[in-house]
């Protein structure tokens, strides 16, 4: 009962109590583990049943049980640079070979440490790593979402560090497909259709300062005939006071001189003849 008492006093200031840290509470935390009233992370590992299924409590526990594993994938995007996303097993590298161990995918492997960062004690791969590898020619959200964070050039740094990896050559051609740094996959789409059409003289993601209303980035920006084209995503409609936003920023950016274009995904994805008939002509007459 006092041990029982002792293990609950544990896990009411950390997320995992292990045996090797409570080698006297080996018996009572198996006992309790065997009855239901904790459950075991890891060997040795063991938390409250009711925070489990946590991916916190699973990188709690794997951090502590080996120090020198780095957390990578969606927990490591999850816990540097993208709060929204899910993550399913916990991804982890270590230069240590472990078992399967369920709920955790572990790659025996060592990350450069240039390419690692601690936060809360926890050591996971940098956003540009994490990023790098998450993404494919199919899913670049990872890279779109960290862009607004780290550096395309980061970005690769961390492809050249991890050049033996599986998978290089698809990275590559994704971090190419960036090299305008779009932000969204919306944006993306914008920008590959203006390559293809040859429509040139355009930066993404364009700052632009107006006193007394605000700091806006354009997403694309045609500098010379001060037009700016807008790519608003599905969150444009569903969010009230981005939709308010929006219109208050357009507005300001009028009064200085711009001309605004705005084109959703499905105009770029289902008729991207009008996007591009559009702003040619848009640029014709700003000319």
């Amino acid at each position: 009962m006092r041990n029982d008492l002792l293990i609950e006093n544990l896990l009411s200031d950390d997320r995992v109590v292990l045996v090797r840290e409570h080698p006297d509470l080996q018996n009572s935390l198996r006992r309790a583990a065997q009855q239901d009233r904790l459950a075991r992370i890891l060997p040795g590992v063991y938390a409250d049943p009711a925070a489990a299924t946590d991916f916190r409590t699973r990188v709690a526990a794997v951090t502590r049980w080996d120090p020198s594993a780095v957390i990578c994938g969606r927990a490591a995007a999850v816990l540097s640079y993208w709060s929204e996303l899910t993550v399913g097993p916990v991804q982890v590298a270590s230069p240590v070979r472990h078992r399967a161990q369920s709920g955790f995918e572990f790659t025996e492997r060592r990350i450069p440490p240039d390419l690692v960062q601690v936060r809360d004690g926890v050591r996971l791969t940098a956003p540009s790593l994490t990023a790098v590898e998450l993404a494919t020619t199919q899913f670049t959200d990872p890279i779109d979402i960290a862009l607004r964070k780290v550096t395309l050039a980061s970005m690769k740094v961390a492809l050249s560090l991890t050049a033996g990896r599986r998978g290089h050559l698809d990275r590559r051609l994704v971090l190419l497909d960036s090299r305008a740094e779009p932000w969204s996959a919306a944006e993306r789409l914008a920008h590959r259709l203006y390559r293809q059409a040859g429509i040139a003289g355009w930066r993404s993601n364009h700052r632009v300062a107006i006193p007394d209303s605000g700091t806006y980035y354009l997403d694309i920006a045609f500098l010379r005939q001060r037009l700016a084209t807008e790519i608003d995503g599905r969150i444009h409609q569903e969010d009230r006071e981005l939709f308010e936003s929006d219109r208050l920023r357009q507005n300001a950016l009028v009064l200085e001189g711009w001309s605004i274009l705005r084109f959703t995904w499905r105009m770029l994805d289902r008729d991207p003849d009008y996007v591009i008939r559009t702003t040619r002509r848009t640029l014709r007459l700003r000319d």
